[in-house]
C-alpha cells in the first residue's frame, strides 16, 4: 500500500513556472513507478508524463514535451513535476499514481490531486 500527497498547485499567468511533488508514503515507495496524469472537468484522464522507480526511465506526452520535466529524490520519498512555459490549455487537476510493474503499466494507487490554473 502506498499513499500519495500532491501539493504545488496554483493559479499563475501564461507563461510562469509551477512545481508539483508528490510526496508517497507507506511499503517501499521507491520501489514504485510514479506517473503525473491531468483532468480536465468534462474530459477523459490524460497522462502527462512517467518516471520508473529509480529514475533512469522518463517519458512524456508529446504536449509537454520540453516544456515539463519529470524527476524524483528517492531519499525523500517525492517526485516533482517541474512545469514551465505554462499555457491556458494546462489547466487541470494534476494527479501522481505509483506502479509496482514499471512505466506503461497500470497504476494501482492514486493521490487525491492538485489544482493547475493558467490564465491567459
Amino acid at each position: 500500500q502506498v499513499t500519495l500527497v500532491e501539493s504545488g498547485g496554483g493559479l499563475v499567468q501564461a507563461g510562469d513556472s509551477l512545481r508539483l511533488s508528490c510526496a508517497a508514503s507507506g511499503r517501499t515507495p521507491t520501489d514504485y513507478a510514479i506517473g503525473w496524469f491531468r483532468r480536465v472537468s468534462g474530459k477523459e484522464r490524460e497522462f502527462v508524463a512517467t518516471i520508473s522507480s529509480g529514475g533512469s526511465l522518463r517519458r512524456y506526452a508529446d504536449s509537454v514535451k520540453g516544456r515539463f520535466t519529470i524527476s524524483r529524490d528517492n531519499a525523500k520519498n517525492t517526485v516533482y513535476l517541474q512545469m514551465n512555459s505554462l499555457k491556458p490549455e494546462d489547466t487541470a487537476v494534476y494527479y501522481c499514481a505509483a506502479t509496482r510493474f514499471g512505466i506503461g503499466s497500470e497504476y494501482s494507487y492514486w493521490g487525491q490531486g492538485t489544482q493547475v490554473t493558467v490564465s491567459s
